[in-house]
């Protein structure tokens, strides 16, 4: 094994929370960093055109390509479950849709912890710290930060319609879905700079990249965490790279940590090789065991959508518009020269935040709209003009699980996400898809006359339309949770409320894994957040 050198942080990711941290902990001269990527580099010109996560989805450049197990609330489907495998991680191929969640997400944060510094009004300074936003500061929004928070360089006209639909459905007109209640319908805020895609990378890597005291390693594996078996110091990690194994330490007898950041699904694969999570797992796989922690790999919370397709006339979409070769080179034309149109396109442009029902005491469902719709994503567009309305449960009570079942640092692990295995979220999908119908059958897409084409009509009864759900639910690509922080008579608690693995020295998870409950939207923002509250802790101490 190669020679190991030692440094005072090393942060194992280099993703939404792995590039911030980097950054901030680089800022003092005085301690030495590195950053270790499983990836490569994001120099991949598909990683910085917005709609180009079309190319960088289940492709080995830019996506570990995991796969979920067959899923029994899916009717036996297993679906693709992209995490970045780049600098920039997940933000490298994610939605780009900037969105913070609802104010009571941080409040049951609070109440998982015991902890008010992860209460709403303690995140929105955080939020502010780093965000470079469209209009100017105020009570909501902090401007000269790395993060630049765009508005769309696009609207299409059925987008328009939909939002009227909406209104009509009783659903108000939103400017602003980051003020803690997001009910409301209008088009999102996206992470992009002048109609390129801001990753993290970008935003906090490249400039601290120059700093002397920071050390990026790309296309390292990390194998397992250097662990004392009796002291139960974390004293650093093993990483394979250029098929030669090697280590790296952590100063700690200076205050140094390691700081775990692969995600909600590679920070449990980590852990466990390590010797971290379950012990009967773990003695099946011969690991032996130096912390058994039942809530490893477990509490695994999604946003599932729901996409709903309707075929409309009288009015374009991107789906006739992208299907001829002059459409093509008109759209191409447009965001070479002006950086607008189709190519500029987040996934998903319009949103809305609604209540399924009366009894919900927030909005508890999220749309994202597209001017478009495909059979699954990676197909072709449809040859006829239909929008997409896809609904997710923002607060899902179903909870699946991840674990390894290998110890070879690139097996694939065993993700079963376990959608739809409530009562509550088999409601949920029902009301959600009778809600869609309800705002499509408005007066304002009445024009449009609006076919149903998935899953279909003749879905009524909640026994149907459960199975429906069950056909055209897909990831939204937000795995959370599966290493929770919560109080210390918590077993199922990975983490205090400083992010500390529980048994371990030296060891943190800064990630979306640490999440008690997924926030009540898009995930990215609030990993960053996550990152900004462990950076303030170790630049304090």
């Amino acid at each position: 094994m190669a020679q190991a050198n030692t440094y005072d942080y090393i942060i194992i990711g280099a993703g939404s929370a792995g590039c911030m941290l980097a950054k901030r902990l680089t800022e003092n001269p005085n301690k030495k960093v590195l950053l270790i990527e499983a990836g490569k580099n994001d120099n991949y010109i598909w990683i910085h055109i917005p709609v180009g996560y079309l190319y960088c989805i289940d492709n080995p450049r830019a996506d570990w390509r995991f796969k979920t197990a067959a899923e029994k609330g899916l009717n036996g489907r297993s679906l693709l479950y992209p995490r970045g495998r780049v600098l920039g991680g997940c933000s490298s191929i994610n939605g780009m849709i900037y969105m913070r969640g609802q104010a009571g997400d941080y409040e049951s944060w609070v109440q998982a912890t015991g902890d008010d510094s992860w209460s709403w009004e303690n995140a929105l300074k955080r939020y502010k710290s780093f965000e470079d936003y469209h209009g100017a500061a105020n009570e909501w929004h902090g401007k000269g930060g790395e993060w630049t928070v765009s508005k769309q360089r696009l609207r299409w006209p059925i987008m328009d319609r939909f939002k009227e639909a909406a209104v009509e459905a009783g659903i108000p007109a939103s400017e602003d879905f980051n003020c803690g209640d997001n009910f409301g319908v209008g088009y999102f805020d996206v992470s992009q700079r002048a109609g390129w895609r801001l990753n993290t990378s970008k935003a906090f890597l490249r400039d601290a990249a120059k700093r002397p005291n920071l050390t990026v390693l790309t296309q390292a594996v990390v194998s397992k965490l250097k662990i004392d078996p009796a002291t139960k110091n974390c004293l650093g990690v093993e990483y394979i790279k250029d098929g030669q194994s090697r280590e790296a330490l952590c100063s700690i007898e200076q205050g140094g940590e390691v700081l775990l950041s692969a995600g909600a699904i590679g920070s449990v694969q980590i852990l466990e090789r390590s010797g971290v999570g379950a012990a009967a797992h773990l003695s099946q796989l011969g690991i032996p065991v130096i912390a058994d922690l039942p809530g490893v790999g477990e509490n695994l919370q999604d946003h599932l959508q729901l996409r709903m397709v309707y075929k409309v006339n009288g009015i374009k979409t991107l789906n006739t518009k992208a299907n001829t070769l002059l459409g093509k080179m008109m759209i191409g034309l447009e965001y070479l020269f002006k950086r607008s149109g189709p190519m500029s396109m987040a996934p998903s442009q319009l949103g809305a935040f609604a209540y399924s029902s009366p009894e919900q005491k927030r909005a508890n469902v999220e749309y994202h709209v597209q001017p478009l719709s495909l059979e699954k994503f990676g197909e072709d567009l449809h040859s006829f003009n239909a929008f997409t309305a896809s609904v997710c449960n923002v607060r899902p009570t179903s909870r699946g699980s991840v674990h390894i079942n290998s110890t070879d640092p690139e097996a694939p692990p065993v993700i079963s996400p376990n959608y739809l295995s409530t009562d509550e979220d088999r409601k949920v999908a029902a009301e959600s898809l009778r809600l869609t119908r309800k705002i499509v059958e408005q007066a304002a897409l009445g024009p449009y006359m609006p076919e149903e084409y998935k899953p279909g009509r003749q879905y009524q009864t909640d026994a149907e339309l459960i199975k429906a759900a069950g056909d055209i639910g897909t990831t939204i690509f937000h795995p959370v949770g599966t290493c929770k922080m919560g109080r210390e008579n918590d077993p199922m608690a990975v983490l205090d409320s400083e992010l500390r693995v529980r048994s371990i020295r030296h060891l943190r998870v800064v990630d979306a894994s640490a999440m008690p409950t997924i926030t009540s939207g898009n995930t990215a923002a609030p990993t960053m957040m996550i990152a900004e509250r462990v950076a303030e802790l170790l630049t304090r101490a």
